[in-house]
């Protein structure tokens, strides 16, 4: 009886090790397939084109602030005090505005930036499982995320070839 448990056993640490082998495994570097796609350069240009307008609306602001405390420092010594500190609090409230107007467009270009890259990331997240379910894949690993403490590179197949076919990169 201990015999035949003996050997139940090795049959199925034999049958386990081949299931591993068995087992297949690719790696990708998805910052270069995203880099490399079509849709990731008309991406770039947008959010460029976008950051320009909110640095213009910043610059108008520094234009107003500037020409405002040109003025002031001209004429201060010939205002009364309650002008002056109309004036003062007149710049204040200026580089106020500035300082929030800095923040929000900030939050906005970040926000405007995932907004854009969410469906650049999707079609070539899908892309990847199309070719990974095609090949029998049954990890993809993402080397571009350093999160593994250990790979063996050359016991992965690297699918970026067939990913940037089915995506239509050269």
């Amino acid at each position: 009886m201990k015999n035949i448990i003996k050997v139940v056993i090795l049959v199925a640490f034999a049958l386990s090790a081949q299931v591993v082998s068995a087992q297949k495994f690719a790696r990708i570097n998805m910052q270069e397939i995203v880099s490399l796609m079509p849709e990731f350069k008309e991406m770039q240009t947008n959010l460029e084109k976008f950051g320009k307008d909110l640095q213009d609306q910043l610059e108008q602001i520094q234009v107003e602030f500037n020409t405002k405390a040109q003025e002031f420092q001209k004429n201060q010594a010939t205002m009364a005090e309650s002008v002056k500190q109309l004036k003062q609090s007149e710049l204040e409230q200026i580089q106020a505005r500035y300082q929030e107007f800095q923040r929000v467009a900030q939050e906005d270009f970040q926000k405007k930036q995932q907004e854009l890259m969410a469906p650049i990331q999707k079609k070539a997240q899908d892309a990847v499982e199309k070719v990974a379910k095609a090949s029998g894949y049954i990890a993809v690993f993402d080397i571009s995320v350093p999160i593994l403490a250990y790979y063996d590179a050359t016991q992965m197949v690297d699918i970026a070839t067939a990913v940037k076919a089915t995506l239509a990169i050269k």
